[in-house]
């Protein structure tokens, strides 16, 4: 199963506690599952907000059932925010 890091930002960061964290996962769909079950509480409200980035690129409406993680890949989950 492909290894990489989840990086947190912004709320997302407060909620989980930490900036980055490691994933053990082969979507993104089971990378948020083992976020959710780590950090219980207040990352799970939040993830229903954000919006993620896998290794650079835009996951927009794709199932994250089928959004594949690579090895040695990043995650980057992106709360809405506010400016420009």
């Amino acid at each position: 199963m492909p290894t990489g890091t989840i990086r947190y930002w912004a709320a997302a960061k407060a909620a989980a506690g930490t900036a980055e964290e490691p994933y053990d996962a082969a979507t993104l769909a089971e990378a948020l599952d083992g976020a959710r079950r780590a950090h219980p509480g207040e990352l799970v409200r939040v993830l229903q907000r954000c919006s993620f980035l896998v290794d650079g690129d835009p996951v927009g409406t794709r199932a994250h059932e089928t959004v594949r993680l690579a090895e040695g890949g990043t995650v980057e989950v992106l709360p809405p925010f506010a400016g420009g």
